[in-house]
């Protein structure tokens, strides 16, 4: 099939984030071999390199590095994808359970030395048991989905966490989107209701996509705001030097 032949045509909804991996797995996972193609509901469209599912501790940003070295005990590596860090937490002698929509990172991610599960917040899979740490690295912070979808996620994530467990993460504050290709966006997402920097994205291979998924860039205020009302305190929000990361760490 042609570019031509796809051109007006709804993709089909498949594991195309999975595909997308497998591929980049399969050729070593050498920077470019497979391209992350993300679509926003704008009709914006990013392409990534993949190979950054699998970089190594010493290549993570050193927000990332200061969050995944705060987890202990029994992880949940939320949102685990190729298990860039279940496999470093397991390396090091950590009991980790990785948890993905995507069947094809499940399995990349357990080939990989880390057990893995298929599911997704806020309904997790039954019986994972009890953790000492909630990991949602990597920017995963932005799984929480929105205002109105992170209560529920942060209830389900307490609902697995021991007494005392921590949630680790890493955000990025969305600013005012100013003077760049956002603005419209964030104007956009404000008059329909939504938060500023709530994305609704999928990701396509091909003729193939997932399904639309609500992706939250929240400002620490915003993810204060709703930490504040859940079953969590927020003990620490490191800030990068400079840029727009941050990370936190909540306590049970």
């Amino acid at each position: 099939m042609g570019l031509m032949d796809l051109v007006g045509k709804q993709p089909g909804i498949d594991d195309a984030f999975g595909r997308v991996l497998a591929r980049c797995w399969e050729a070593g996972a050498a920077p470019w071999s497979a391209v992350e193609v993300i679509e926003r509901d704008d009709g914006l469209v990013a392409a990534n390199d993949a190979s950054r599912y699998f970089s190594e501790p010493a290549q993570w940003s050193a927000l990332d590095r200061w969050a995944w070295e705060q987890a202990e005990g029994r992880i949940l590596d939320v949102g685990c994808g190729g298990g860039r860090h279940a496999v470093a937490w397991a390396a090091r002698g950590h009991e980790v359970i990785g948890v993905d929509p995507s069947p094809a990172a499940v399995r990349i991610t357990r080939e990989r030395g880390a057990e893995a599960v298929v599911g997704s917040v806020p309904f997790l899979p039954e019986e994972l048991g009890e953790f000492d740490t909630i990991a949602l690295c990597g920017d995963s912070l932005g799984l929480l989905g929105g205002p109105e979808q992170a209560p529920k996620v942060l209830s389900a994530l307490a609902a697995v966490a021991g007494p005392g467990a921590r949630l680790v993460g890493t955000g990025t504050d969305p600013g005012d989107g100013a003077d760049t290709v956002h603005a419209d966006y964030h104007a956009w997402n404000l008059s329909r209701g939504r938060a500023r920097g709530q994305l609704r994205l999928r990701v396509r291979d091909g003729a193939v996509a997932t399904p639309w998924f609500d992706y939250w860039l929240a400002s620490p205020d915003e993810l204060t705001a709703v930490v504040d009302d859940s079953a969590w305190t927020l003990e620490t929000l490191e800030r990068a030097p400079a840029g727009s990361g941050y990370a936190v760490c909540l306590r049970r």
